[in-house]
């Protein structure tokens, strides 16, 4: 135990003690680490008594040899052999480096890692609160698949959102790479194949809040879904028929600004509740991003998705 100052490190200590203190053969001292792998307290009741048994020949007292027996089966429970630790050792040392010197994209990989796993992103969001990390909420206009780095920020996934799929995700991603960014509800339908993208998946882009870029309250998209559809499926059954644009394109006129002019006029629809929107967040989402319900307005954000420095004394996220 000289190169580990005296504390059980490594397997191949266990096995070494075992022949030479209590007289095991090799193999003898393999099966002693396999049982302490194992756990089943029969089996560790005998290699008890054989180890005892084989101390006491060799002039080591009972009680000393129980007790070094002791130390062996507590190790058993964090062990591993030498080359697995030094790997492990070394993939500690890198992950460490990259979150001190990268941290928003290590983060940023963390969360797309377990983006299924709500709770686990919860934990990795408030972590990202400690390290001086704000996430940004999805976004249509900017959001790719996994979670991504944007400067000390983190923009939050389509990919984590239920109900949208990594189908239509890419989908409206390729879509706007290849024409730009969607500026309006309906230059969004208009532009987007609506048999992938259906209304379930572009409910849950509303609720989540990756719609809010495009101008209107949440309440007042849900309000002009139905239309926006309508003329985005009736232009795409005249583009299938050779027809044009049912925009009507003006001479230097862009197709995103012709279906952002194409938006309804409609009286202003009034927001939803704070309580309706966090609610939305909840269920697409799986945690309040926006606010909470007990916290105001900010909640969640200033207790879990901007840096301290920002918050108002907050410290912790609020239950999810």
């Amino acid at each position: 135990l000289g190169v580990t100052y005296g504390v059980f490190v490594y397997q191949e200590q266990v096995m070494q003690i075992a022949q030479r203190l209590a007289g095991y053969t090799l193999g003898g001292a393999d099966l002693l680490r396999r049982a302490m792998g194992k756990k089943k307290p029969e089996e560790m009741a005998k290699q008890r008594s054989v180890f005892v048994a084989g101390a006491a020949a060799r002039g080591i007292d009972g009680p000393v040899a129980n007790a070094i027996f002791d130390q062996m089966e507590k190790f058993a429970g964090y062990g591993f052999n030498k080359s697995h630790a030094a790997a492990y050792a070394l993939l500690s040392y890198q992950t460490a480096y990259l979150k001190a010197h990268y941290p928003a994209q290590f983060m940023a990989a963390m969360l797309s890692a377990d983006m299924d796993h709500t709770d686990k992103v919860v934990i990795l969001i408030r972590e990202c609160a400690e390290m001086d990390l704000t996430v940004l909420p999805p976004d249509v206009n900017t959001s790719q698949y996994p979670f991504t780095a944007e400067g000390r920020a983190i923009r939050y996934g389509l990919g984590a959102i239920r109900g949208v799929g990594r189908g239509a995700a890419e989908t409206l991603i390729g879509e706007r790479e290849a024409h730009g960014p969607f500026a309006s509800l309906e230059d969004l339908c208009r532009r987007l194949d609506l048999q992938k993208l259906n209304r379930r998946v572009l409910e849950a882009l509303l609720r989540s809040g990756s719609l809010d870029a495009l101008g209107a309250s949440r309440a007042a998209l849900m309000e002009r879904l139905p239309a926006a559809m309508q003329l985005g499926e009736q232009n795409s059954k005249a583009s299938r028929a050779g027809q044009d644009d049912l925009f009507g394109l003006a001479p230097g006129q862009s197709a995103a600004s012709a279906a952002s002019a194409a938006a309804p006029r409609a009286a202003e629809v009034r927001e939803w509740p704070q309580s309706k929107r966090l609610a939305g967040e909840r269920d697409t989402l799986g945690l309040y991003l926006t606010g909470h319900p007990k916290s105001g307005p900010r909640g969640v954000a200033a207790a879990c998705g901007e840096p301290p420095h920002r918050r108002s004394g907050c410290r912790s996220v609020p239950p999810v």
